[in-house]
């Protein structure tokens, strides 16, 4: 089957890169006409192998940037996102082909299936399941396949979301807006959980801060439309201020005051990390991470998310007509049009 297609892949230069090059490059299935790695870290230092990967370098500017470097750069009607820490089947390029070869042009876009493998011998940890809820994310470019034209016609990723959150699904309402349809495809990609360090679930709240900008491109039904699920920004906002009014009435002197609001901060806290321990494997290490962090996570999404609403205090409310400006590599101001359906 003929299936006219381009591969991306933005990289941080992990070692699993070179997985997915060796599942393009050996695997069954028609080869894309090209392959594109795009290296979005600061100081670029030496990638894995990349055969016949042509390299672009986009210096750090997020994912968002490097996906439509690595899209612009590409002439296919398709361009099939691949995360640089997916474990594509030996048959991904057959599925692929099989995906995409009898879709219509009011198709703009397929998502794969994400599989994402926990331990069969223990509860998975925090991290594993938070992980593990990308398998029933939308539109997440793991893996996804986007028409050329519909990338085009809706303006590419808002570079504005400088890390791997919101992004993708922003993008795709804003290509179904245009009329185009999304649909699942059969393949299926594995996403293996990445080690991470004590404090990894402190360092995931700055995506607070892109929540707000998703807000306003989107509108207050923001999690609806993506399919996300509810937040714990308004519990975590009521723990810090707790914590907050109980040094205030310690430092004046107002002891029943600061007592009181410090229990009501304690409750919540040990709350928090109970509801985060009870499903997991409960070893010492995992329940030291969770109390710990339970601690500083509220504050720490507080103010990412006020960070996030200054920094985008400007950005047009949604649902109204009007047009953002994504940024381009080229320097070509690309602009897209929000809250309406463009004619084509």
């Amino acid at each position: 089957m003929n299936v006219d297609y381009a591969v991306v892949i933005p990289t941080v230069g992990r070692d699993s890169l070179q997985v997915v090059l060796d599942a393009l490059e050996n695997g069954d299935g028609p080869p894309p006409r090209e392959i594109i790695v795009v290296d979005d870290r600061p100081d670029p230092g030496p990638l894995p192998p990349t055969h016949s990967a042509r390299v672009l370098r986009t210096g750090g500017r997020g994912p968002a940037a490097a996906r439509n470097a690595g899209w612009r750069a590409a002439c296919c009607e398709w361009v099939a996102f691949l995360d640089d820490d997916v474990v594509p089947a030996h048959d991904w390029k057959l599925r692929l082909a099989d995906d995409l070869a009898w879709l219509g042009l009011d198709v703009g876009a397929s998502q794969a299936r994400i599989v994402v493998p926990l331990p069969e011998d223990r509860a998975p940890t925090d991290w594993e399941r938070g992980t593990a809820g990308l398998a029933d994310a939308r539109w997440i470019t793991a893996d996804m396949a986007y028409r050329r034209a519909a990338l085009v016609h809706a303006g590419g990723f808002d570079e504005r979301f400088p890390r791997a959150y919101r992004e993708d699904a922003e993008l795709a309402l804003r290509v179904q807006s245009d009329g185009y349809r999304i649909v699942n495809g059969e393949r299926v990609t594995t996403h293996p959980v990445r080690p991470a360090g004590f404090f990894a679930s402190l360092a995931q709240q700055r995506g607070n801060a892109d929540d707000a900008l998703a807000r306003r491109l989107i509108g207050p039904e923001w999690r609806q439309r993506i399919g996300g699920a509810r937040g714990r920004l308004p519990q975590h906002t009521v723990t810090t201020a707790s914590g907050v009014a109980a040094m205030v009435g310690g430092f004046l002197g107002l002891r029943r005051t600061a007592l009181a609001f410090g229990g009501v901060w304690a409750a919540l806290t040990a709350w928090f990390a109970v509801e985060r321990i009870a499903p997991g494997p409960r070893t010492p290490d995992e329940v030291a991470k969770m109390i710990v962090t339970s601690a500083v996570i509220p504050p720490a999404a507080c103010l990412h998310r006020l960070r996030g609403e200054w920094r985008h205090r400007a950005v047009p409310v949604a649902g109204r007509d009007r047009r953002i400006v994504l940024a381009a590599d080229d320097g070509v101001r690309v602009s897209a049009r929000l809250g309406g359906a463009v004619k084509r």
